[in-house]
């Protein structure tokens, strides 16, 4: 240790740098040096406090100032405190004393009225300590006499947390609060009356009118807008813009209204006028007057579940006005004054609003209500024809959007009285439409019935057996009236869905289609004829022994289609039967080879599909699905197949163009022609027309797509990952599996980031789960559990939702699967999951075998899955010690394992050992660490340790003299040395 005179000696040498004033007090001190050394620091640390101030003539000590500053505040000097704190900044450089005289200089400011200066010099301070509640709360203070209560109110609400139970704090808090409201209410007073009166001044130019009703668009979304509008009589206004007539002012008023109605009982009242709204002949007011019906709805039922005023749940009996509601859109349905977008806005209303959304729901009440009032009005406008004077007014999509409507209430009816009443009312419409004498109401009766057939076909297939109902067709085939052949034509094709059906027209009625197709010149019944024909040659479906036609017939058939398929002279209507031709052709391999190559007809298809009118959607949906072969395939038992075949029973067969290098190549067409981005159309089309089947068939198609993975690339590009998410979380049980399927086949091999970006990617998480239950089949689990893999390997906030959709408990037991590829990607998904705290906490418990099991794992052959388990078991013993111990505890071959995984030939392997082994130096258990190095491990790390520097295995032998530095340093080796 150095003496006093030592230390004497230094500060000698360090006074030649000094000032003289600090070398004249530093000799002064020296009388004191036989006190103690510590006199001697007190005076050489004060004089690194002073700065001699040439200009004032004094000692410059920050200290001091601040004293001298606080004196005078004290003392009500706010002028003389703010010259000394001015000081005091000037020669301070400590950060933390100078947040305080910053804090001081504040509090003078504020009370000179100065804040402006006051709130500057408390974000000073808060600046360095974010926490400094003095500091917040002047700055509140200022900021509130500035007339910013927006962030004064942040500030006392920061100060309020820090200090929950100081009272001054939360009555500021309260009073901000009350202020900011009563402000903003005023505000928005002035807001909607300005907007008012600019609506109302006949002389104000249009341009501003319509500025301003957009402006109530967007105050009618805020709570305090809407009601403002509510409560300044713009209820009225509002209905007498709807009168003006212009489309941008009527849009205006229904999207006011539409906010002013969202999650308010009370507001919904004041409804006058809607219906006749909706039925405008103009698309987009029609659709804007569904969304305030659906906001209505919504707001009555408690569809909306977002939180707002108090007053929303005002209005507690809804039924009568859902009642109201109900009614009116029946009515609707056959008023000729509504228009076709009117009408398809209201059948889309229905369909989204009486069945059920959840069949677990016992309350139909709606459903039955409906069918009791208002299915025969849907049955009439499925019977429409356009063709015929004083029709309804239609649009391209009505008749469809009608089966639609009549589909989902019979799949809601729950028992067979509420079906049979159903059929009833429909045998009974049917019926009482039949006229000998009037030809009209006999092909209204038909195209009703054909409306059945596309939606509960079992009720329309049931009133075809009707008798006499067959033959009406047939004879309206050979009608001389060119609609009759069309609707009788229509009817043919959409009855011979069944096979047994189809039985029976082909012996009856092909001749009679072969005739029209024939004789007529209306390109429209035509194409109608060869839809018919080229459903009844399908009739055998893929089976290649059921041929109904002669060979090369259903080529004819195709080739035809696909020409008018070509034809842009033709109307959308028309060139949608072609397509509806080729899925039913297309169940013959040979048509879908020359199809998929036959370039201008898959455009032509692929447009359609992208236009405006989407009835054509199902059929576009079924040839795609023809194309790929994805449709549901029935796997016979080969025994069966001899069985059948030594009984004489019907086998079907496969054509030979069915098998899968032929499929490969026809998907391959299918990418290069575009079918990505026409699929990508498709789903976002109106829910209403992409019913829940067709959902299905597009997930089928997207799983074909996606099975060579040298292909998920061009999906990714294309946008297919885009539109696979709707799919997956949307439809049929089976459509869900298999869209959700083919998103783990692009998750599982491209980069998650760039097939689903930005937050999209979190979406995709929930269907990857689902397909974890054990009821699905292996390479689902499989490539669902690779998919996780992926996506927990880049950050914690996808890790977080993983575990938030409950896949833990799923990805532990697929650890104990027995099938290789699924143990392992379980494996590896745990591993990228384990440095989560709950994962962690997990491993923690006792009573289960979950660390148990990933030791074990570390001992097996497959190098892959011990490199998963090495590394899972590294980052748990790296996160918590206590692991460390009960590590050892789990089996009584952890130390083998654990020398075999440092032995081994994998560096990476090998690397994950050796962390271990460090981490189980580094747990604190002093035992634990004396029992490993007194076995052979000690030896092993030298070994290793002392290996020559290589690239390729230096991260190992690092890691073994880190191993090896830490046994020292634990004193349990010493270091090697040499006799002198």
């Amino acid at each position: 240790p150095r003496t006093n005179w030592d230390i004497v000696g230094i500060y000698f040498f360090r006074l030649n740098t000094c000032s003289m004033e600090k070398r004249v007090l530093f000799f002064m001190s020296t009388v004191c040096i036989s006190h103690s050394v510590a006199v001697l620091f007190k005076h050489y640390q004060h004089l690194d406090h002073f700065n001699y101030n040439h200009q004032m003539g004094e000692m410059a000590d920050p200290i001091q100032f601040k004293d001298e500053g606080n004196k005078y505040f004290q003392a009500g000097d706010m002028d003389k405190a703010i010259e000394f704190y001015t000081k005091a900044i000037k020669s301070c450089k400590d950060k933390k004393v100078l947040a305080i005289i910053y804090r001081n200089r504040s509090a003078c400011f504020l009370k000179k009225e100065s804040y402006a200066n006051a709130a500057s010099d408390a974000t000073k301070a808060i600046d360095v300590d974010a926490a400094d509640v003095k500091a917040l709360f002047r700055r509140c203070q200022a900021l509130e006499k500035l007339g910013k209560l927006d962030m004064a109110f942040k500030d006392v609400q920061r100060c309020s947390t820090i200090e929950p139970k100081n009272k001054t704090f939360l009555e500021t808090l309260r009073r901000l609060g009350a202020e900011i409201q009563a402000k903003t209410s005023f505000s928005t007073d002035s807001r909607v009356q300005n907007m008012f009166d600019i609506l109302l001044d006949e002389e104000s130019d249009k341009e501003k009118k319509e500025k301003a009703a957009n402006n109530l668009v967007v105050l009618a979304r805020e709570d305090a807008g809407a009601e403002r509008i509510f409560q300044n009589n713009g209820v009225a206004l509002l209905l007498d813009l709807l009168g003006t007539g212009k489309v941008e002012m009527v849009l205006a008023a229904i999207r006011t209204f539409a906010g002013m109605c969202t999650g308010h009982k009370a507001r919904v009242r004041a409804r006058e006028r809607r219906n006749s709204i909706m039925a405008v002949d103009n698309e987009e007011i029609a659709l804007a007057t569904s969304d305030l019906f659906q906001c209505v709805n919504d707001s009555l039922t408690g569809g909306d579940r977002r939180i707002y005023g108090k007053e929303e749940a005002m209005v507690l009996d809804a039924g009568k006005d859902l009642k109201s509601i109900l009614m009116a859109l029946l009515d609707m349905l056959i008023n000729k004054k509504v228009s076709g977008y009117g009408r398809d806005q209201a059948l889309n209303l229905l369909s989204r609003n009486v069945p059920r959304k959840n069949k677990k729901d016992t309350d139909h009440s709606k459903t039955l209500f409906t069918i009791d009032h208002g299915l025969k009005k849907i049955l009439k406008v499925c019977g429409q024809i356009p063709e015929l004077p004083d029709q309804l007014p239609m649009t391209e999509n009505t008749q469809l959007i009608a089966s639609v409507l009549l589909n989902k209430l019979w799949d809601d009816l729950r028992c067979d009285p509420e079906r049979d009443n159903y059929r009833e009312v429909c045998d009974e419409y049917i019926k009482g439409k039949f006229d000998p004498n009037d030809m009209d109401k006999n092909i209204h009766a038909i195209n009703a019935l054909s409306g059945l057939l596309q939606g509960p076909f079992e009720v329309g297939n049931q009133l075809v057996g009707r008798q006499g109902i067959m033959e009406m067709m047939v004879a309206l085939c050979g009608s001389e009236r060119e609609v009759d052949q069309m609707v009788a034509v229509e009817a043919l094709i959409h009855s011979s869905t069944k096979l047994s059906r189809a039985s029976f027209i082909i012996t009856n009625g092909v001749s009679l289609l072969k005739d029209v197709y024939k004789k007529t010149k209306n390109e429209k019944i035509k194409i109608r004829s060869l839809v018919g024909l080229c459903k009844l040659g399908s009739a055998g479906g893929d089976d290649y022994s059921m041929r109904q036609f002669a060979e090369g017939s259903t080529e004819k058939l195709a080739k035809q289609c696909r020409k008018w398929l070509c034809n842009t002279a033709m109307d959308t209507r028309t060139r949608k039967w072609a397509i509806e031709g080729l899925a039913y052709l297309t169940q013959d391999a040979d048509v879908k080879d020359e199809f998929v190559e036959d370039e201008p007809a898959l455009k032509a298809m692929f447009d359609l599909a992208k236009s405006k009118d989407k009835t054509i959607l199902y059929a576009v949906a079924c040839t795609l699905v023809n194309c790929t072969n994805c449709y549901e395939k029935k796997d016979f038992l080969p025994e069966l197949v001899q069985l059948a075949k030594f009984s004489k029973q019907h086998v079907p067969e496969q054509h030979p163009k069915d098998k899968k290098d032929f499929i490969q190549k026809r998907v391959k067409k299918l990418l290069k022609g575009g079918i990505i981005s026409a699929l990508s159309v498709m789903v976002k089309a109106d829910n209403t027309l992409l019913t829940d089947q067709t959902k299905e068939m597009l997930s089928r198609v997207f799983l074909a797509l996606a099975d060579d993975i040298k292909d998920r690339g061009t999906i990714c590009a294309q946008g297919g990952g885009k539109a696979l998410i709707p799919l997956a979380l949307e439809g049929t049980a089976i459509g869900k599996v298999r869209a959700a399927h083919a998103l783990a086949k692009i998750a599982s091999s491209c980069n998650p980031e760039i097939a689903f970006p930005g937050e999209r990617i979190y979406e995709v998480v929930r269907p990857l789960v689902s397909l974890l239950q054990p009821e699905r089949e292996g390479v689902e689990n499989y490539e669902a559990l690779l998919s996780l893999t992926n996506l927990a390997g880049l950050n914690d906030k996808l890790r977080v939702k993983i575990l938030k959709e409950k896949a833990l408990p799923e990805i532990e037991q697929y650890m104990f699967e027995d099938h290789d590829h699924i143990r392992l990607a379980a494996t590896e998904c745990m591993c990228n999951l384990v440095t989560c705290k709950e994962v962690q906490d997990r491993y923690m418990e006792d009573g289960n075998d979950r660390l148990k099991l990933l030791v074990l794992l570390c001992s097996e052959e497959d190098e892959k899955l011990q490199r998963a388990a090495a590394g899972a078991l590294a980052m748990l013993t790296a996160a918590n010690k206590k692991l460390c111990t009960k590590m050892t505890l789990v089996t009584l071959q952890w130390m083998e394992i654990l020398q075999r995984l440092i032995l081994h030939d994998q560096p990476q392997i090998q690397h994950r050992g050796l962390v271990i082994v460090y981490n189980m130096l580094n747990s604190d258990d002093n035992e634990l660490a004396k029992k490993l190095i007194e076995s052979e491990i000690l030896e092993i790390l030298s070994v290793i340790g002392k290996g020559m520097n290589n690239p390729k295995r230096q991260i190992v032998i690092d890691v073994a003299r880190t191993c090896l530095t830490k046994a020292m340093d634990l004193g349990l080796i010493k270091p090697f040395t040499t006799p002198s």
